[in-house]
């Protein structure tokens, strides 16, 4: 049955493999071998990762060259996300993506540090014409490096279509060594409703995986009955690098014939969102692990392919089946898990039902909710399902269920602040409780007049948390009245212990000046190549405001010839 279904799929999978995609167009963006730490369209947190992050050797400032002709379309310079990023546009459609970078080449960067001056702000986004910054196959545009929200130094690298849907590069001939099988390392079994049951239980089963000498995994036979669906918690790793990283194709059969597959190759930013529904969503939040569902449940994701009943099972008394689990890469090196059922009714408990609540939310309805000075307004479509919330306010704590139950869209959770005086009003914020220990966790929050207003997608508990005091102003490498002359950088670390650094503003006498901010290491930079500092006694000052409004103010003299 395995070699028959392998046939099957191996020759669908290379006919599908055949594609349009240019395989000599784009070059490799870096001068040395490309090993992975991140591969297409893997699960992150409340996305699937829209590129390959490009291993640099643990060093930043490599050579970033461009993969093929074109001109700079776009430049991103912000402090979380991509960070220092470069979008080049390229005359067959296909638009080339490099991110977490260092720094840009000599007149790239020259191009956007005139424009942060301008706005006297170092976020910036800028889309220069094709005539201002064109560049040619192989040509130095930026150095690699560990900017925005990167864990480690890496290059983030894309391909996006004319459509700007992000595309697995593996697509267009980059090689990369691979000779190594997924990993299963888990599976789960889910009754559909109230009247379906995995072993006699009707809640979510983690079944009993047994790996086999040939790479393969079995799983103890399983007894079930009614609407059943399955879910996997699997990983792939290249041959030149440890990492735990996504898969490329999976797919089901059963009783030999293929009802579900989810196929990795590209998606829009505009559905990446639904992760958090292709996913086990409480067990994410409650475990920290990925089980992607091998069922469709109210969710438009493109990703899905040869589905035959959302890929739920109907499992009858008194049947045998068998149900295959095929994971592949993108070199198609494979795993399969095998799973014996027994469609049996005999013995089945009652089911346990669900907790109700006096709120039930319907997703497809506007639903407003209030007690004492706090309200909730949950818009059609915020969530995919229907469900019971458990809501009740304490004082200034608001219990919003538990962030279990994956949202679509951001709400609103309101509180009225008329009874504080105007002193305590400009300091309070909406804080997210976290951990064991109930850590108030700053949450966007705007006033108007007397009512605080924060959006999320998350539910939990939430209490209104106050923040008096200053974000912290302590230079790194200089004292006050010190030489600067031989010094390339003015390095300044800021924080704030409550609500978070909002905005920050550096002057030297009176005149703004650039000042990179790495939220990682909480450093301001000043790079004196700038050229801004022409003076001998220079005042420095900088200004940081805090999410409420608290301000600090730091002043120094220094001196350079």
């Amino acid at each position: 049955m395995r070699f028959t279904l392998s046939l099957f799929v191996i020759s669908s999978f290379f006919l599908n493999a055949q594609n349009n995609y240019p395989q000599d167009y784009f070059n490799s963006p870096l001068e040395i071998p490309l090993i992975l730490s991140g591969t297409f369209a893997e699960l992150r947190s409340n996305h699937f990762h829209s590129g390959i992050d490009i291993k640099t050797q643990q060093r930043t400032g490599l050579k970033v060259k461009a993969s093929a002709n074109g001109y700079v379309s776009r430049i991103k310079v912000s402090h979380y996300g991509y960070g220092k990023a470069l979008y080049i546009t390229h005359p067959n459609g296909y638009t080339t993506v490099y991110a977490h970078l260092q720094k840009f080449a000599p007149d790239i960067q020259a191009y956007i540090k005139k424009h942060q001056y301008e706005k006297e702000s170092y976020e910036v986004e800028l889309f220069p014409s094709a005539e201002t910054l064109p560049v040619t196959k192989d040509s130095l545009i930026a150095y690699s490096g560990n900017s925005g929200g990167s864990g480690g130094p890496h290059l983030h690298y894309e391909i996006r279509d004319k459509m700007e849907r992000p595309m697995n590069p593996m697509l267009f001939g980059m090689d990369i060594k691979d000779s190594t099988n997924p990993i299963i390392k888990s599976v789960y079994a889910y009754p559909l409703d109230e009247n379906s049951f995995i072993n006699k239980a009707n809640t979510k089963q983690k079944l009993h995986l047994i790996p086999l000498k040939n790479g393969d995994y079995t799983i103890k036979n399983i007894e079930a009955y009614g609407h059943i669906g399955f879910g996997i918690e699997t990983i792939d790793r290249q041959d030149l690098a440890a990492n735990s990283n996504g898969v490329y194709n999976i797919q089901t059969f059963f009783n030999g014939r293929r009802n579900f597959e989810l196929d990795f190759r590209s998606f829009s930013f505009d559905e990446t969102k639904h992760i958090n529904q292709l996913i086990d969503y409480e067990h994410y939040t409650t475990k920290n692990k990925r089980i992607q569902k091998l069922f469709k449940k109210n969710t438009p994701l493109s990703l899905y392919k040869s589905l035959i009943n959302n890929g739920y099972l109907f499992i009858q008394d008194s049947t045998y089946s068998v149900y295959k689990i095929r994971v592949a890469d993108y070199k198609n090196n494979e795993s399969w898990a095998t799973i014996n059922i027994k469609g049996s009714k005999s013995g089945i408990l009652e089911s346990q039902k669900a907790p109700t609540t006096p709120y039930y939310i319907k997703a497809n309805k506007t639903t407003n909710l209030k007690e004492g000075k706090v309200s909730v307004d949950f818009y059609k479509d915020t969530f995919y399902n229907d469900f019971y919330l458990n809501f009740e306010v304490k004082n200034d704590t608001l219990t919003l269920h538990e962030n279990i139950i994956a949202a679509k869209k951001r709400f609103n959770i309101t509180y009225d602040i008329s009874a504080y005086t105007d002193e305590d009003k400009s300091k309070l914020y909406i804080a997210r409780l976290l951990g064991y220990k109930k850590q108030p966790a700053y949450t966007s929050t705007k006033r108007q007049g007397d009512l605080l207003i924060a959006r999320t997608k998350n539910l939990g508990t939430f209490t209104l948390a106050t923040d008096t005091i200053k974000p912290t102003i302590t230079p790194i490498n200089f004292k006050n009245e010190q030489w600067l002359s031989n010094y390339r950088y003015l390095k300044i670390k800021i924080d704030d212990e409550l609500s978070g650094i909002s905005n920050y503003r550096a002057t030297i006498n009176g005149k703004w000046v650039l000042m990179e901010y790495d939220y990682k290491t909480k450093t301001l930079t000043h790079d004196f190549n700038d050229g801004m500092v022409t003076d001998t006694k220079n005042n420095l000052k900088i200004i940081v405001t805090d999410n409420v409004g608290n301000n600090a103010t730091f002043e120094t003299l220094f001196y350079r010839k």
